[in-house]
């Protein structure tokens, strides 16, 4: 048994989820990735004495969304406070955030365990604070430049409850919470941008323990990926610290992406004291059980819900319908298609391959994809119908109705494309097959069936590529066989 068997990993995740509001969380300044540095800034946003904050409505809207989403209880009275601490790109030198009064409590996120089964990592806590400014320490070699157009800009906090036991759950339920905010509008996911940010907290204890160990948080980690590997060192490395006899630190560590390795930041024997107290310029918000339903009304179909759709009514592998399902607009566009369509594993096909090589190719969004659904609906059912074969549909019809506004069956018939599946014209052209190698035909008979291509290439070609692949082949056998 290695090292790794006789211990139990436990994982925490708190995220940080930029919201996509067009102002900030309490000033009226834009809300922007990419701008020139400090230009989206003011004296409310730095603190200036004698500004007062507002509350961002948008915050508390996308805020109660998630929430919804995930099933949280949502509180009534939401009063806010100030976390205090100093640091060079927090301007005010505290942050706005809810500290007693988390707006939400509870919920879950869905994901798999290791043997396929569905596991809910419980949520904590969902708040809404403030984000702060950006030190860069790359484009000077002597200084740190602070960059504050990040100040103030809205976040919720999502804390799990330390439910997750692997890297692969972590991964997954970054994952499932990144499609979610993407799902919701409230947050664009872009991890490497920031937009997305994951603290882990890792310990292990011993199989049976009743205690966990001592927990070390691992901050600086950009992407899902990433994530998964700073939790799998941090495993490793704790577990030879007390196989050693040493002991784990309380403390924070950075993961460095370059070496696949964790460094310590700073200990944590004794509690941070953020001196927390009611922010004084910032009135609660009461949000009421109308307001939530007012909003309950405007989510989206949400992950979960469309997979089951998928799985359940539309009889998809979860395989489909994970892919289907990763994106919101191409999960839409796949359940409005089939409106027009019961063929939902050709649907699913068509989606997931000619669509998505299209959309990827040309780098254009599902909304803006020329063939609506309503159309591709009709590209489908000319291939059930035997009217054209699949190769053809795909190579031929799907680009051209990128170009054109005409049905499937209109294309296919201005274009000659429409195969041959009236079986005397079939008969008459395996007949010349047959008659052009009578000696081929007595190998055929003799054992040799790979023989078939031979006589179906020429089917083929008789028919100018219009026969009816399927039914002729059918028929070619039912000929040669006798």
């Amino acid at each position: 048994m290695s090292a790794r068997d006789k211990y139990e990993v436990v994982i925490g995740l708190e995220v940080h989820a930029q919201l996509l509001t067009k102002t900030k969380a309490y000033s009226s300044d834009e809300n922007i990735y990419g701008a020139v540095p400090n230009t989206k800034t003011s004296v409310i946003s730095l603190g200036h004495p004698g500004t007062l904050p507002k509350s961002n409505t948008n915050v508390i809207e996308y805020a109660v969304k998630l929430g919804i989403a995930v099933g949280s209880d949502i509180r009534e009275r939401n009063e806010y406070a100030r976390k205090n601490y100093f640091y060079a790109d927090l301007p005010k030198g505290y942050q706005i955030t809810q500290d007693t009064t988390p707006i939400c409590n509870g919920g879950a996120i869905q994901i798999k365990d290791k043997d396929g089964n569905p596991k809910n990592i419980k949520i904590t806590r969902i708040h809404m604070e403030e984000d702060a400014g950006k030190s860069i320490h790359d484009l000077d070699p002597f200084n740190t430049l602070v960059d504050l157009n990040r100040a103030g800009v809205p976040l919720v906090e999502l804390v799990s409850e330390p439910d997750i036991r692997s890297s692969e759950e972590a991964y997954q339920y970054i994952t499932e919470v990144r499609k979610l905010v993407r799902y919701l509008d409230i947050c664009d996911g872009n991890m490497e941008e920031g937009s997305l940010r994951c603290d882990a907290n890792v310990s292990v204890m011993l199989k049976g323990a009743k205690e966990f160990g001592t927990k070390v948080e691992v901050k600086n980690m950009n992407s899902s990926r990433n994530v998964m590997r700073a939790i799998e060192f941090e495993i490793d490395r704790q577990i030879e610290l007390l196989e050693t006899g040493g002991e784990i630190s309380h403390e924070t560590r950075s993961f460095n992406a370059a070496n696949n390795s964790t460094i310590s930041m700073r200990h944590k024997e004794e509690a941070n004291d953020y001196r927390y107290f009611p922010e004084p310029d910032l009135q609660p918000v009461i949000v009421t059980k109308e307001y939530i339903n007012k909003v309950r009304k405007t989510l989206p179909p949400l992950p979960n819900e469309l997979f089951l759709i998928f799985t359940k009514e539309y009889n998809l592998s979860e395989y489909d319908a994970n892919i289907l399902t990763d994106e919101k607009g191409i999960a839409l566009y796949f359940n409005a298609l089939c409106k027009y369509t019961k063929n939902y594993k050709s649907a699913a096909n068509f989606v997931n391959g000619s669509v998505k090589s299209y959309l990827n190719e040309k780098a254009v969004h599902i909304n803006d994809f020329a063939i609506t659904p309503e159309r591709l609906a009709t590209l489908i059912a000319i291939v059930d119908d035997g009217k054209v074969s699949n190769t053809v549909a795909t190579s031929k019809i799907f680009p051209t109705m990128l170009e054109s506004k005409k049905t499937a069956e209109e294309i296919a018939t201005e274009n000659n494309w429409v195969q041959e599946s009236d079986s005397d014209a079939l008969g008459s052209y395996i007949t010349q097959a047959i008659a052009k190698y009578p000696e081929k035909v007595a190998e055929y008979k003799g054992g040799k069936k790979g023989l078939i291509g031979l006589f179906m290439g020429e089917v083929m070609k008789l028919s100018k590529g219009q026969a009816d692949p399927k039914l002729a082949n059918q028929l070619l056998r039912t000929e040669l066989e006798k």
